[in-house]
């Protein structure tokens, strides 16, 4: 039977990555989806969008820029996902869902995606009541599941955080304990839902209205193998390893990286407000210092976790895909949760770099966490 999979968050990405993976493996005969998708937010700022989700033609992800020595320019209409619902308005639909039609869970919530409010951290919300965080949301969705049938579950967060599987499961298991949740269901949520650590990679640079994207041509998504680990499913985009660090490493502190770096300098600087990554690139002196900055610093951090080569690599595919000439991949969209992305990739870079060598200048980098400090 077909795995079922319930996915939270509407964003671009998702729509060209996860589901248009599933939409090709469903393609090539495998028995994966289809997939529902869960608008987690409040408001109405989304809600064309989770109405145009239902539609079976599917949704258009236009793929643009160079692979395999080739120029790609290709357009995919997915047909992966069957429906849309909104959490705050349909939730008991959503129980109903995720207690016996669901088998995978994904999602994408975004920077600030794992803070809990405190209204979720003091109490176990009342009946009927949605709670506001999503990992509230979805503790409160596995405790309805325990108590009809307790089926196990696979979850892939794809949240750009380090060990992000292992986060969300601390997450649940705190919030579980301040909830007074019983004995029994601790030790299903640990035994029988599975979370993984995963990491994903791909530029989405642009939306299609009212649903779909525009991406590279370039895709990864790692997932971390646990004990009784069965892969849901089977795409060339797709690695199972025993070891996501260097992955993870790679796009956090280098390609993440980078695109924070150019951020910084867009939002100090006289730039228009719809400039892109290529546009800044262009301009000989900021591609210099974009450069100098992976050359002079970046690279010898990698260096001294035995990377060094890895990095070189991975900061040449970097800079052809910043330079991708079909993408416009607006900086003022990096620029969002700038001090959080500043505080995870910059600063995180750093403590890493220095464990095994603390004394490791890293003068530029330094001053660019320090942004992450300032009001």
């Amino acid at each position: 039977m077909a795995k079922r999979i319930l996915q939270f968050g509407t964003s671009r990405f998702l729509q060209a990555h996860v589901d248009f993976f599933v939409h090709e493996a469903r393609r090539a005969g495998q028995d994966i989806g289809p997939i529902t998708i869960v608008k987690t937010t409040a408001g109405s700022a989304r809600d064309g969008r989770v109405e145009a989700l239902g539609d079976a033609k599917g949704f258009p992800v236009r793929f643009r820029g160079h692979a395999n020595g080739r120029v790609v320019d290709e357009t995919v209409m997915v047909k992966s996902v069957v429906r849309a619902i909104d959490a705050n308005k349909d939730w008991q639909g959503l129980i109903q869902l995720f207690t016996s039609e669901t088998d995978i869970v994904v999602s994408n919530v975004g920077e600030g995606g794992y803070d809990i409010s405190t209204d979720d951290r003091l109490h176990r919300p009342a009946a009927g009541v949605v709670p506001t965080s999503y990992p509230a949301k979805l503790l409160a969705l596995l405790v309805h599941r325990f108590h009809n049938g307790a089926k196990p579950l696979l979850i892939l967060p794809c949240e750009l955080v380090s060990d992000n599987g292992e986060v969300l499961r601390q997450l649940l298991a705190g919030l579980s304990g301040a909830w007074n949740e019983g004995a029994e269901f601790k030790a299903w949520l640990a035994a029988s839902v599975m979370i993984c650590d995963t990491l994903v990679d791909r530029i989405v640079s642009e939306p299609i209205e009212p649903i779909g994207a525009v991406a590279e041509p370039y895709g990864l998504w790692a997932i971390k193998r646990q004990p009784g680990f069965e892969p849901p499913l089977q795409h060339p985009s797709i690695t199972y390893t025993d070891d996501l660090e260097p992955f993870l490493r790679l796009k956090l502190h280098i390609l993440n990286l980078g695109h924070t770096y150019l951020a910084q300098i867009w939002q100090a600087g006289k730039h228009r407000p719809d400039e892109t990554v290529r546009e800044m690139l262009a301009d000989p002196d900021t591609k210099q210092r974009l450069l100098s900055l992976y050359d002079d610093e970046v690279i010898p951090g990698f260096a001294t976790r035995g990377m060094g080569e890895a990095a070189t690599r991975y900061v040449e595919t970097t800079l052809e895909r910043f330079q991708n000439p079909f993408l416009n991949h607006r900086v003022s969209d990096i620029a969002q949760y700038h001090a959080i992305k500043l505080e995870r990739r910059v600063g995180g870079f750093i403590a890493w770099a220095r464990k095994p060598n603390p004394s490791l200048a890293l003068p530029r980098l330094e001053a660019l966490g320090h942004c992450a400090l300032q009001p």
